[in-house]
C-alpha cells in the first residue's frame, strides 16, 4: 500500500532527475531542526561542544545530538544532497537547488503554551517560514514548477512531546484545564490544522510522526525518582503516548479521505524505541536509561556544554542527552521509518 503511494509520487519528479521525491520538506521540533534556532534569540540552542561531535567535520551545527538526525539519514538515503535550515538560502553556490529543507524548532510544539515558554518557532508559525521559502523558490524556478515541487514532495512533520512534557506532566499548566484524553484532542486539532495549511499551499504527501515512549527518556524518569539507581519508565506516560498514536492514525486517515489527492500517513517511531530500550543487545547498547552527556540524568541544551564531560563511546548509548537519542539510535529508528515506507534498510 504505501510503496503503491510512493511509487505515484514518483511521477511528480522532474524526468530529469533520479530522485523519487523532488524535494523533502521537515516541520517539527529538536528531533528534526538542523540549526533553524542559531537564528532566533532562544536558549534552546546546540550549536555548541559536545553537540555535534560525530558529525561530519565535527561541527555543531545546531542539532540536538551527538551527529546526524533523522531527516539527515532519510534525506541521503532518498538521494537528496543535504538537509539544510530554512533560514539559508534556497539556491547553493554551485546553483543547484537546496531541495532537503527543514522548518523545524527545537522546542517547539503544537500548542502554542509550549513555545511561549522556549521563545522558539510555533508549528503553526512554521507555515510562515514555508511561505517565505515558496516565495524564494517560484523566483528561482519559476511558478509551475515550484507547484510541481511541491505537490511532489515528500512532507515530514514530527512534533508533541514537548507538548506533554512542558504542559502535562513536568509543568501541568495544561491538566489543570484537560485531561489527558482532552489534551491530546487539544493537541491533535492544531496538528489538524497544520496539515491542512501545508495542504492548502500545494503539498499532498505528508507522514506525520507520532510520539516516542515519552516515560522512557531520561529527563522523565528524573523527575519522576529521586534515587539515580532506581529509575525506570513511566507506564503511565507511555501507555498515553500509545493511546495518542492509536489516534493519531484515525484523524490522519480521516483527513486524507477530506483532502482530495491526499497521501497522509502516521509514522511509528514508539514501536522501534522500545524494542531498543527493551532489547539494547540486540542493537549494541550498554546504556539506555541515561545520556551520554554529563550524568546523563538532566543534562540537555544549555546544561550540556563544551564543560560537560562525555561518555568515551556514544554507540553504545541510545541517548545523547536526557532527551535526545544518539545518531546511532536515529540510524536504527531511520532503518524503521525506511521500512515502513517500503524502502530497504539502511546501516550506519
Amino acid at each position: 500500500m504505501i510503496w503503491l503511494l510512493l511509487s505515484r509520487a514518483c511521477n511528480a519528479v522532474e524526468p530529469k532527475t533520479s530522485r523519487l521525491f523532488p524535494a523533502i520538506l521537515i516541520f517539527g521540533d529538536s528531533t528534526i531542526d538542523p540549526g533553524n534556532n542559531n537564528y532566533i534569540p532562544t536558549l534552546f540552542k546546540a550549536n555548541y561542544n559536545p553537540y555535534g561531535r560525530d558529525f561530519p567535520g565535527h561541527i555543531a551545527t545546531g542539532r540536538f545530538s551527538n551527529g546526524k538526525l533523522i531527516p539527515d539519514i532519510l534525506a541521503s538515503t532518498l538521494g537528496i544532497k543535504e538537509l539544510v535550515p530554512a533560514f539559508l538560502d534556497p539556491m547553493l553556490s554551485d546553483g543547484d537547488l537546496r531541495t532537503g529543507v527543514s522548518f523545524g524548532s527545537a522546542g517547539s510544539g503544537y500548542d502554542d503554551l509550549t513555545t511561549s515558554r522556549s521563545r522558539v518557532i510555533p508549528m503553526l508559525k512554521q507555515i510562515d517560514l514555508f511561505k517565505n521559502y515558496i516565495q524564494r523558490l517560484e523566483r528561482i524556478v519559476g511558478e509551475e514548477k515550484a507547484k510541481r515541487i511541491l505537490k511532489g514532495a515528500l512532507v515530514i512533520v514530527s512534533a508533541g512531546s514537548n507538548d506533554f512534557i512542558l504542559n502535562f506532566y513536568d509543568i501541568p499548566s495544561r491538566s489543570l484545564e484537560f485531561n489527558i484524553s482532552g489534551y491530546q484532542a487539544f493537541v491533535q486539532n492544531r496538528l489538524q490544522s497544520l496539515i491542512k495549511g501545508l495542504y492548502q499551499l500545494g503539498c499532498r504527501t505528508i507522514f506525520v510522526v507520532g510520539l516516542p515512549p515519552i516515560g522512557c527518556l531520561p529527563i522523565q524518569e528524573t523527575v519522576a525518582f529521586q534515587d539515580p539507581k532506581n529509575r525506570k519508565c513511566l507506564e503511565n506516560q507511555n501507555s498515553d503516548s500509545q493511546i495518542y498514536n492509536h489516534k493519531l492514525t484515525t484523524l490522519l486517515h480521516g483527513l486524507q479521505s477530506l483532502l482530495p489527492g491526499s497521501k497522509i500517513h502516521h509514522v511509528d517511531i514508539y514501536n522501534p524505541l522500545i524494542d531498543m530500550i527493551n532489547h539494547p543487545k540486540r542493537y549494541g547498547f550498554v546504556q539506555t536509561t541515561k545520556g551520554c552527556c554529563g550524568t546523563g540524568l538532566a543534562e540537555t541544551g544549555p546544561l550540556c556544554n563544551p564543560e560537560t564531560p562525555t561518555c568515551e563511546d556514544p554507540k553504545k548509548y541510545l541517548f545523547w542527552d536526557s532527551v535526545h537519542p544518539t545518531e546511532s539510535a536515529y540510524y536504527f529508528i531511520a532503518d524503521s521509518i525506511l521500512k515502513q515506507l517500503g524502502f530497504k534498510q539502511i546501516r550506519n
